[in-house]
Formats: structure tokens, C-alpha cells, sequence
């Protein structure tokens, strides 16, 4: 009985809430999807800007959710902007993120990059806002735009794929970044398409990112971003 209610309850989560929505709009969305991430190259990496890419980032694609909501309330739902399958969710990314975390301290230990500041604290609690608006952009509006095509049929794995790789090309030129960035979006393509949560991908994504810089990475963003400003 409660494996059935599980499954109709993933079922559910999974069940087109919105107004149908036009392939044309779909690909819309991925284009400008792609067009941020150029923008990415242009304002962090040759500007070096990179505190106002990502605040207006998070403006102008929080406009862009704001007037889908207006449209059709249902649609924060349908993205994974939702509470109720939160702790199914939960339960499938919370082992890869200890297995991550533990990972990257081991790595840390023995490559010598482990430099746990105050400095992570910040990041621990802003970082996750962007996480989530990443996990958005690329999970959300990609993978899932491009699973619900209606013009184009593509298997989840190729999916999955082609998002992890649009997500990684992203983070060029840290080759660290780079193969991190690409496991976790095939986790979380996976997740995703198989129960949509942004909430939960973004926390975890933020929390992960913050102690990848820390541990692997060996770069401290917080000084990079704020500490110009102070």
C-alpha cells in the first residue's frame, strides 16, 4: 500500500500542471538559457564582473518567473518550485551529497588544497539562492524543455547528457569545476526528470559548490566577489 501511494505521489509530481505550453516557447527559453551562459564568458571571465552578472541574472530571470506566474499560477509547480514531494527528493540527493562532501575532502587532504575559512559561512548561505537559479536555468528550463518537446523526441539520456555538458562548458577554464559540475548535472538531469524539486537542488548545489571551492578548488570566491567592495 504505501509503495503504491509513493508511486502514484511520484506520478503526480510528475503530471503536466500547466497550461500546455507551445514548442516555440520551449525553445525560447533554452535559447535564452544559452545566451546567459555566453554571457557568463563575457561579464565573470573577460570583464571580470562578476557580482553583476549574477545580480542581474537572478533579476532578470525572477522578472521572467514572475510573469510566467502571473500567466498561469500553476507553473512554479510544473518548474519544481514546490514543497510537497520535498523530502522524497531529499532522500534521493542526500546520498550523493555525502559522498560528495566526503570526496572532497579526501581530495583536498591529499592534493593540499583544503583552506576551510570564515570566508565559507557567507557563501553557505547566499551561494544556495544562486545554486537554485542555476539548477533552474540548466535542469529546469533545458532538460526540462527539452524532455517535453513536442516537435522533437529525445531519450532522457541523451538529455541528461547534453545538459551536463552545457552546465560544464559553463565553468571553463577550472578543469576541476568543469568534471564537478558535470557529474552533478547528470545526477541531478536524472533526478529531475524523475521527480522535479528546484528547491532542493539548489540548496544541496550551493552547499556542495561552496565546499568545492574550499576543498578542491582551491579559490576563495567570497574574496574574489565582496571583498573588492569592502
Amino acid at each position: 500500500m504505501k509503495n503504491r501511494l509513493t508511486k502514484y505521489l511520484t506520478e503526480f509530481s510528475n503530471t503536466k500542471l500547466t497550461r500546455p505550453v507551445s514548442d516555440r516557447i520551449r525553445l525560447i527559453e533554452i535559447s535564452a538559457v544559452t545566451l546567459t551562459a555566453i554571457g557568463k564568458f563575457l561579464f565573470v571571465d573577460y570583464l571580470n564582473m562578476r557580482l553583476p552578472f549574477v545580480l542581474i541574472t537572478i533579476f532578470g530571470w525572477s522578472s521572467y518567473v514572475w510573469y510566467r506566474y502571473k500567466k498561469d499560477s500553476l507553473v512554479l509547480k510544473d518548474w519544481g518550485f514546490r514543497l510537497d514531494n520535498f523530502k522524497s527528493v531529499l532522500k534521493l540527493v542526500l546520498p550523493f551529497a555525502i559522498i560528495s562532501i566526503l570526496s572532497f575532502f579526501l581530495i583536498g587532504y591529499f592534493q593540499g588544497t583544503l583552506n576551510m575559512t570564515w570566508h565559507i559561512l557567507p557563501l553557505l548561505i547566499t551561494y544556495p539562492i544562486w545554486g537554485s537559479v542555476q539548477q533552474f536555468l540548466t535542469i529546469g528550463l533545458v532538460a526540462g524543455n527539452l524532455n517535453s518537446l513536442k516537435s522533437l523526441k529525445l531519450k532522457k539520456g541523451v538529455i541528461i547528457c547534453s545538459t551536463a555538458i552545457l552546465f560544464s562548458v559553463v565553468h571553463y577554464p577550472s578543469s576541476w569545476l568543469m568534471l564537478g559540475t558535470f557529474i552533478l548535472a547528470l545526477f541531478y538531469g536524472y533526478v529531475y526528470l524523475k521527480i522535479k524539486n528546484i528547491y532542493v537542488l539548489g540548496v544541496c548545489h550551493g552547499w556542495l559548490g561552496a565546499l568545492f571551492y574550499y576543498t578542491v578548488v582551491n579559490q576563495d570566491p567570497f574574496a574574489d566577489v565582496f571583498m573588492k567592495y569592502l
